[in-house]
Parts: C-alpha cells; sequence; structure tokens
C-alpha cells in the first residue's frame, strides 16, 4: 500500500467454497476478521460442524497495509495447506480475512502438488462466492471537551460527517469517534483550535 493510497479489499459477509479430487473433499469457508483473540472461536465453531473431518487448516491476514498474516498446515505436509490459502488472498488483495479449509480424506494420497492446488482452489472457490468490497482505512480518535463546549464540538462532528462510536456527555464530555485517514489532519485542525478540547489518537482501522 503506498502512502496515499487509504482503501483496502476486505469481504462483506461469510462465504464458502467446495473442491474435490481424488474422494477427497475440501471445503472452505471464509469470514471477515479483524482480531486475533478469535481465531480459537473461529477454530472451534468449524470443528464443531465438521468433527470427523482429518484437517482444519487456515490462514488469515489483517491489518489495513496488509502486513500481519498467520497459516497452519494442521498437519498435511508442510507449505501444502495454509501456504496455498495465504496466496489465495494475496492474489485478490484481500485483508482482514480469514479462510478455513476442512479435508476429508478420500483415501487416495493426492501428493504436494495436489494438495497445493486443492487447498488453492477450495480457497479460491470461496473467495468467488463472496461479496468483496472496498473500505476506506480510518483512524479512531478520543476528543474531552468541557460540556459548554458541546455546540460547537458537534458542529464539527455533523459537518465533517465523523462516525461517533461511543460518547459521553457530563461536566467532562468525551466523544470517541473515526474519520478517512486522509481527512485527519483538516478535522483535528479544527477540533485543536477549540480551547481546551484535547484530542487522542486510539488506532487505525
Amino acid at each position: 500500500m503506498n502512502l496515499f493510497e487509504d482503501t483496502y479489499n476486505t469481504i462483506e459477509k461469510p462465504a464458502e467454497g467446495l473442491f474435490k479430487d481424488k474422494g477427497s473433499k475440501f471445503i472452505a469457508y471464509a469470514y471477515p476478521f479483524g482480531d486475533p483473540g478469535d481465531l480459537k472461536n473461529v477454530i472451534a465453531e468449524i470443528k464443531a460442524l465438521h468433527p470427523k473431518a482429518r484437517h482444519h487448516c487456515w490462514a488469515y491476514r489483517l491489518t489495513t497495509d496488509r502486513s500481519v498474516f498467520r497459516l497452519n498446515d494442521d498437519g498435511e505436509p508442510s507449505g501444502t495447506a495454509g501456504r496455498p490459502i495465504l496466496n489465495a488472498l494475496l492474489s485478490q488483495d484481500l485483508t482482514n480475512i480469514i479462510v478455513v479449509v476442512v479435508r476429508y480424506f478420500g483415501g487416495t494420497l493426492l501428493g504436494v502438488p495436489g494438495l497445493i492446488n486443492a487447498y488453492k482452489s477450495a480457497t479460491q472457490d470461496a473467495l468467488s462466492q463472496a461479496q468483496i468490497i472496498k473500505k476506506t482505512v480510518n483512524d479512531v480518535y478520543k476528543v474531552t471537551f468541557d460540556y459548554l463546549q458541546m455546540n460547537e464540538v458537534m458542529r464539527i462532528v455533523k459537518e465533517d460527517a465523523l462516525t461517533v462510536l461511543k460518547q459521553t456527555f457530563d461536566n467532562n464530555c468525551s466523544l470517541v469517534f473515526e474519520i478517512r485517514q486522509k481527512e485527519v489532519n483538516e478535522t483535528l485542525g479544527r477540533l485543536q483550535s477549540l480551547s481546551g478540547v484535547k484530542v487522542k489518537y486510539l488506532r487505525t482501522i
């Protein structure tokens, strides 16, 4: 991703794919995925669906700059499952996504080339069923201000069409909002021009 690009591709909702070869069946599940902490739940859910499957192999890709990934061959020969799944994600430039491929063994060994093709093909089939969407890279900020400045702050929120994620209105007020990265400087400049208003960066999503 270059310095001025602030969009990325992901999938809108879960999708499934299927590939069969010599009696083996490969079922791929693609999910929108944003938190590595959810990995155990995703794997457990699929293992509950397919308790008799021999392998549950997966790969995920995370973050808007596409820099974080993990993969797992789950007992298949090294490099024959997780890597082909990941390569299918790379070829379509997708991130914030996980694909788990479940294999039912058909009794005939497929060999390394056959496995690589099977895991890649099952993943590609799932991705072909998925709705791929483009999202903007957004930064999340927290702004704190005095109650008397509420109208001024809310006017900026409205005029700049900020997405408010959380708000607290008391003597000391705060808002957590997200804003498209390329619009950050202008909005922060307006907020910081208000006396006593404090803005803090939280994260990028």
